[in-house]
């Protein structure tokens, strides 16, 4: 279904960097020097979230021990969330 993957990949490309939800908890997507992601970026983050969870999602756990706070598909797309 294609609805997943342009939800994601517009709302995190837009000015609000982020979905309504992120947006509730005050969070954003953006890249590595805290700019705005392009659409191929965020769409590559979210088929890189598959990989994160066919990885028994330690592609997520991984999150917790990295410097960063990023999980596996935020390093694959060069990403950080990070709180507004």
């Amino acid at each position: 279904s294609l609805i997943p993957l342009i939800y994601y990949s517009i709302f995190e490309c837009s000015t609000y960097q982020a979905t309504p939800g992120k947006m509730a908890l005050g969070i954003l997507v953006t890249d590595m020097n805290g700019n705005r992601v392009s659409f191929g970026r965020a769409t590559g983050r979210f088929f890189a979230k598959m990989i994160s969870a066919l990885t028994l999602s330690i592609g997520y756990i991984i999150a917790g021990f990295t410097q960063q706070k990023q999980a596996l598909h935020d390093i694959i797309s060069r990403c950080l969330v990070i709180n507004r």
